[in-house]
């Protein structure tokens, strides 16, 4: 694929300075342009690059006063940054594109397939399963039995959604993603075994979620596990039986979050953070990386850290005093050993 500078500006509302004709082939940083490339500048701290990069073509703001000469063909616009962004979506859609279906899948006789979209190689469609249009099923997906999959919606290679799942529309599940799978319930016995509980509830994502690669959301022992609309999750999270995501929440990768928990709107979740179960999180919450929540938390809009956690302000004060523990102890020894040689 090749776009010119013409092309370009003509897509993000831009003012070109320079070749109309120019012709690029890929996206690159400023820093590692090259002859072909498109680039942009937004922060000032990387605007030297712009008089010596090699990219053919960079984007660049319209209040940008250039201090030298540049070689690149310019493309000014209100706000590079979001014209960048605009054109990334824009390639990732030329990069993803996929249509019509290769030999070697499997479709029950009972599923229903909506129009377009593209279905790949082994992927499997199994009994009353209902797929919407323009939905992309990439080799070796498996859609168990009565899935149900909303229009538009992305599910890369090896995601498995067992039966009676719901996915909404628009949502992107990337690869080895396991939907539906068991909920961690076993039952005590008297001969110190356990005994599974059947999980027999499902899960139902709601529409715009995007889900990381190898991220697993277990079905609800009863009722479903729900991923409120425009949620998005890291890769290898652990969401577990009957825990509700609120919508437009944010949570990064290896956080496990336990059965039954409630997370608010607009929950923002850094990595490796461990949530036990049947607690609340308020909306707005936001909770530092690797911090434990051993209990609700029913104040909205604060931050949160440590294991357990606690107020953010607080556990920042704590680790300045952790830091100092050691000189505090060698001080202690000396005003004891002071004391001793005073008697």
């Amino acid at each position: 694929m090749q776009f010119s500078a013409e092309q370009i500006a003509a897509l993000i509302h831009g003012k070109i300075e320079g070749d109309p004709h120019a012709v690029v082939t890929q996206l690159s940083k400023i820093e590692e342009g090259a002859a072909g490339s498109l680039s942009f500048v937004s922060n000032p701290k990387y605007e030297h690059y712009l008089y010596s990069t090699r990219s053919t073509i960079v984007i660049v703001d319209k209040t940008l006063h250039l201090q030298k000469p540049v070689q690149a063909t310019l493309i000014r616009v209100d706000n590079s940054y979001l014209a960048f962004t605009q054109l990334l979506k824009a390639y990732y859609g030329f990069k993803t594109e996929r249509e019509g279906r290769e030999d070697n899948h499997f479709i029950h006789e009972t599923a229903q397939i909506g129009a377009g979209g593209y279905i790949g190689a082994f992927a499997y469609v199994g009994k009353e399963a209902k797929v919407g249009n323009n939905v992309k099923i990439y080799p070796h997906v498996y859609i168990g039995d009565n899935v149900v999959v909303g229009d538009n919606t992305t599910l890369y290679p090896n995601v498995t959604l067992y039966y009676d799942t719901v996915v909404g529309q628009d949502v992107i599940i990337h690869a080895g993603a396991v939907i539906g799978s068991d909920g961690f319930g076993f039952a005590p016995q008297k001969d110190e075994t356990y005994d599974k509980i059947p999980q027999i509830g499902n899960v139902v994502i709601e529409d715009r979620v995007e889900i990381g690669a190898n991220t697993v959301i277990d079905r609800a022992t009863m009722g479903s596990t729900v991923i409120r609309q425009g949620v998005k999750l890291d890769n290898l999270i652990q969401i577990a039986h009957n825990v509700e995501v609120g919508e437009n929440s944010v949570i990064a990768a290896q956080t496990g979050v336990s059965g039954s928990t409630k997370i608010g709107k607009h929950v923002v979740l850094g990595g490796q953070v461990g949530i036990v179960g049947h607690v609340n999180i308020a909306d707005g919450s936001q909770i530092q990386a690797q911090s434990g929540v051993n209990r609700s938390i029913l104040i909205k809009n604060a931050k949160w850290g440590g294991a357990p956690f606690a107020p953010y302000i607080s556990e920042m004060r704590s680790q300045v005093i952790y830091t100092k523990l050691p000189d505090l102890e060698r001080r202690i020894l000396a005003l004891e050993k002071k004391l001793k040689n005073q008697k």
